[in-house]
């Protein structure tokens, strides 16, 4: 439990909520769920997530090999989900791109 404190700790007062038992971190109707436990087939990296709205993916966010200088982390809507803007983007922590793709997809 201490482990998974220190990789996925709680912060309350925000949207994401830890629910680490099953892999997932959830913003009202967002879930963030590993891409190992997510896509089962292959070999997914850590810094791999699925982005789930009523149990269908509508996004990933994940550490691109390559990005800006100090925003490694990036976040995609799916194809489909263009009516919201922006549709992509990168950020320096998961942290920030979870809150991007959350503020993308309430359409701020």
């Amino acid at each position: 439990m201490q482990q998974q404190q220190q990789d996925q700790p709680e912060r309350k007062g925000e949207e994401w909520i830890n629910s680490a038992h099953e892999a997932a971190i959830k913003v009202g109707h967002l879930i963030l769920k590993r891409a190992s436990a997510s896509r089962p087939s292959g070999e997914w990296k850590d810094d791999d997530f699925d982005v789930l709205a009523d149990g269908e993916v509508v996004g990933r966010i994940f550490k691109a090999n390559a990005g800006p200088v100090g925003s490694p982390w990036m976040w995609t809507l799916m194809v489909g989900y263009e009516d919201r803007t922006p549709t992509h983007g990168y950020e320096p922590t998961r942290e920030a791109a979870m809150a991007a793709f959350a503020k993308s997809w309430r359409k701020e």
